[in-house]
């Protein structure tokens, strides 16, 4: 500026010279705004580290396919095998295995044969056998999956013969056999 004397070039300067010193302290500021926010999200990476669930090593039952399994590192979002874990990453897997009929009771809990009893048991082979065996030739031998997955607590509603339809074999216990349950894990059967 060549005319520095004027009362209006005076104010002008003392502007410009107010502008450059507050723009650097609030460049400073902004600067010591984004390390303290940097600072807190490190921090709360920090806590979450420390403070995160411990997942123990997830196993499946012998028979089910893993990738019918949900991994649980993937649900918390810790897997970090990629596409070379066993178990399925995909979310909609967890919700296909809940399979509900619109025209069933959700609170039906017949599903599945831990608690039943002896009666339970022979009522329910009795309603699939008759439905299911419809224009087969009779037969006295007893299926050897049928009592098998009566051994292991696998007969339900929704067992299914490995033969299918087809099977030509007795899926009901003989009149003389008694199945008892000793222990939760297995079913015995012995006779009469």
């Amino acid at each position: 500026m060549k005319n520095k004397k004027g009362a209006k070039q005076q104010k002008f300067i003392q502007q410009v010279q107010k502008q450059v010193t507050q723009g650097n302290r609030s460049a400073k500021e902004l600067e010591r705004e984004k390390q303290s926010k940097e600072d807190k999200k490190k921090e709360k990476v920090e806590l979450n580290e420390l403070f995160k669930p411990v997942l123990e090593l997830q196993k499946c039952a012998k028979g089910v396919d893993p990738k019918s399994v949900l991994c649980v590192f993937f649900k918390q979002g810790l897997c970090a095998k990629g596409d070379k874990c066993k178990f399925s990453h995909d979310l909609t897997v967890e919700r296909k295995a809940e399979k509900r009929g619109i025209y069933s009771d959700s609170d039906k809990t017949d599903g599945t044969m831990d608690d039943w009893d002896i009666n339970k048991l022979e009522e329910v082979i009795s309603k699939k056998h008759d439905a299911d065996n419809k224009g087969l030739p009779p037969s006295t031998i007893v299926c050897k999956y049928f009592i098998e997955a009566v051994e292991n607590f696998k007969y339900g509603w929704f067992w299914e013969c490995p033969n299918g339809k087809t099977c030509h074999y007795r899926h009901a216990l003989p009149p003389g056999l008694l199945a008892f349950a000793t222990n939760r894990s297995r079913f015995y059967l012995t006779t009469r």
